[in-house]
């Protein structure tokens, strides 16, 4: 589904990336797990389209997204949640989580019936939706950036550190909403990225180890469990 060939990149004169090749199975959740600095969210922002300057070949289902702009990538049914959420702060939260919807141009009644099925797959969401997305704590903002990458994302959904400083609460609820996702669409490839794999460990997943900008074999997930 998802394939990275030989994917590099440099930035600012310091290569993040090297080397990285993998495919990624519909139906799979993946995590990928790294010390902070190993390249992590580079990753992502490539696959994103937000680096486009990179040695080797991102493919969807066979097409090469480097031919793909950016601002074009969720046309193709990829969902994205950056570590740092980035809410529009004079958008409602309902507006945020409509809002890719919108842009790449589905009618009212397709994005009413997103917007059902996201709430039903992240509960927690429908009291904060007339809200402002400036008046969200951190916790909520990643769950509600998790329902704006689950609106978009029929194909691919990317998270980046998720659970990055969630109260224990909040961690228990995206887990399950990552569950009810699993569920609600047994297709869709999500890939995770963590710095602790043990945070990971109520969710099925498979282990890609990125350390230093490269694969490492999956066994050394078990240093970074702790």
């Amino acid at each position: 589904m998802l394939n990275l060939e030989n994917i590099s990149t440099t930035i600012a004169g310091i290569q993040v990336l090297r080397g990285i090749s993998t495919q990624l199975r519909r139906g799979s959740i993946v995590a990928v797990v790294g010390r902070n600095g190993a390249g992590k969210t580079t990753l992502l922002r490539l696959i994103m389209g937000f680096l486009p300057q990179h040695e080797g070949r991102v493919l969807l289902d066979g097409q090469d997204l480097g031919a793909v702009p950016a601002r074009d990538r969720a046309r193709l049914g990829i969902g994205y949640a950056p570590e740092d959420r980035v809410m529009f702060p004079s958008f409602s939260v309902e507006e945020n989580l409509r809002f890719p919807c919108e842009v790449i141009g589905m009618n009212k009644r397709a994005v009413d019936a997103r917007l059902d099925e996201t709430l039903g797959i992240v509960p927690e969401l429908e009291p904060m939706l007339p809200r402002s997305g400036a008046a969200l704590s951190g916790g909520q903002g990643k769950m509600a950036a998790l329902g704006r990458a689950v609106m978009a994302g029929e194909r691919l959904v990317l998270l980046d550190e998720p659970f990055q400083g969630l109260a224990p609460v909040l961690a228990q609820q995206y887990s399950a909403s990552l569950q009810r996702l699993h569920q609600a669409r047994p297709e869709l490839c999500v890939v995770i990225t963590e710095s602790n794999r043990s945070l990971l460990k109520d969710i099925p997943t498979e282990t890609l180890v990125l350390e230093r900008g490269e694969l490492q074999l999956a066994e050394a997930a078990d240093t970074l469990a702790h």
